[in-house]
């Protein structure tokens, strides 16, 4: 007995609209996880990306896109599976922030102190023509050499100090918890160590 075949029915492409749906979706979810392992960040968008162009071709993009939920709650379970508890997590966020902080600072005190002395030494003299040495700033900022010509200054030095690197390196594996990194690539190595022995 031969059974009438249904029709299979073509699959509507997406419009550019719902494609711009989807992609708004996945590089939202890959925002909110940019702490994972790069590779890590790749393999969830490009799952994620499949599985909502499947959805679509079913029950349309928004539809697909707003079963997904609140997606700070499921970029939460990624970095969840990924490091455990929110304590024990890295930030690369975290670490880059406070880099950018201890640069800017440095390099607005350094700057302030420069034009400080460029305007102390005009001032006393509008039209010095004389190479002058700065002290700098103390712990922060190196001294430097200022070649005054007729008013005009050009300077060489003033560069931040190792201090400051240590600092803004430092602090930044501190606030970024980076240690935890090198702990779970441990962790990983051993299990993968004690899965390929012999039992």
């Amino acid at each position: 007995m031969n059974l009438p075949v249904q029709p299979v029915q073509p699959v509507q492409p997406l419009s550019r609209l719902d494609r711009l749906r989807i992609e708004r979706a996945v590089w939202t979810l890959d925002y909110r996880v940019q702490d994972l392992p790069r590779a890590t960040r790749i393999g969830k968008r490009r799952e994620l990306r499949h599985d909502l162009r499947a959805a679509a071709a079913d029950v349309g993009a928004r539809q697909a896109v707003a079963r997904l939920g609140d997606l700070r709650q499921l970029a939460l379970g990624y970095l969840a599976a990924e490091y455990g508890e929110l304590a024990r997590r890295p930030s690369w966020t975290a670490a880059a922030l406070w880099i950018a902080v201890v640069d800017l600072v440095a390099l607005a005190i350094g700057s302030i102190g420069e034009a400080a002395f460029r305007s102390g030494v005009t001032a006393a003299s509008p039209h010095v023509t004389a190479t002058l040495h700065w002290h700098g700033v103390r712990f922060l900022v190196s001294d430097a050499t200022f070649s005054f010509v007729d008013g005009r200054a050009t300077s060489v030095g003033g560069a931040f100090t190792p201090l400051v690197y240590v600092v803004m390196l430092g602090g930044a594996v501190v606030a970024g918890r980076l240690w935890r990194i090198s702990v779970r690539g441990r962790r990983l190595h051993w299990r993968q160590r004690t899965l390929s022995s012999p039992s």
